[in-house]
């Protein structure tokens, strides 16, 4: 489970009410790699912003970003590797690399967008899958 701090919340709840639920609608403007942070500057699709001061910053832990890569099984590929001692193939997956490694170093721009992708797919899928909005008291969550 990604830690989601209450700020960050309430900015993405706020998003998500402008999107009118369309979460198809949200789209990465921009992303970057500092250090151990991956951040994300989110948008509307049908409201571009000018700037990126204007969208919404999403810094999120590169471990997280790792599980979800991992769990999407974006750095590895279903293959047949053939057992040392007794002779005999198995189908297994296949590692390409670590996850941030394989991101950085392996992935096409293709993949990299993919696993960015996902990576919000998985936020918003916790976000609404954990959580209610009041609508009467716009500054409160429910569990």
């Amino acid at each position: 489970m990604i830690k989601i701090t209450q700020k960050l919340k309430n900015h993405l709840w706020w998003l998500i009410i402008n999107v009118d639920y369309d979460y198809s609608r949200i789209a990465i403007a921009d992303h970057e790699i500092n250090g151990d942070i991956l951040t994300l500057w989110l948008e509307d699709k049908h409201d571009f912003k000018n700037s990126l001061d204007e969208c919404l910053q999403v810094d999120l832990p590169l471990k997280q970003f790792a599980k979800v890569i991992k769990a999407e099984n974006l750095n590895s590929y279903e293959g047949v590797k053939m057992h040392p001692k007794k002779n005999f193939t198995y189908k297994a997956r296949i590692e390409i690399n670590e996850p941030i490694k394989w991101y950085l170093e392996d992935a096409s721009p293709a993949d990299q967008q993919w696993a960015r992708e996902a990576m919000l797919k998985t936020l918003l899928t916790q976000l609404v899958e954990t959580e209610v909005y009041d609508d009467c008291n716009t500054n409160q969550l429910f569990l």
